[in-house]
């Protein structure tokens, strides 16, 4: 199993008692046994199949366009995990290099305190409508 330390970073928890994770790294997991790798992102674990679901989804996004949360969950068909999808995004670094820029909120709505998205879509022709937003209507993926 593998959790995640206070500065976001993977580490492996093998054999390590669930307690004894939240003592040294103050991560808290959840009580769930499903078979295969495991990843704390949060405070869920989440199944690595369903991280590398969602960042393949991300990389499928065309230069010049942007997704939302939701349309990403929408095509691993999870409707209603907009947010999951959102926090794995925010520790996409750990698994690679994916082009995370690419996705907004449902407004269309860049990511607070990440200055280098709005740089990054507009260096790729991306209109937005003001400082802080994208025009859905001229550059969403339509998949």
């Amino acid at each position: 199993m593998v959790g995640v330390d206070k500065k976001r970073r993977l580490v492996e928890i093998e054999g390590v008692r669930k307690n004894a994770l939240f003592r040294n790294f103050g991560v808290k997991l959840p009580e769930i046994s499903v078979k295969g790798r495991e990843y704390a992102v949060g405070c869920r674990m989440v199944h690595k199949d369903l991280i590398y679901e969602i960042l393949s989804v991300v990389e499928e996004i065309p230069e010049g366009c942007v997704a939302t949360y939701g349309q990403i969950a929408r095509l691993i068909g999870r409707d209603k995990n907009s947010r999951l999808v959102g926090k794995v995004l925010s520790m996409a670094e750990y698994y690679g290099d994916y082009p995370c820029h690419r996705v907004v909120n449902h407004a269309g709505r860049l990511v607070p305190g990440w200055l280098e998205q709005r740089l990054l879509l507009e260096a790729e022709q991306v209109v937005m409508k003001d400082d802080r937003h994208v025009d859905l209507k001229k550059c969403r993926w339509d998949y």
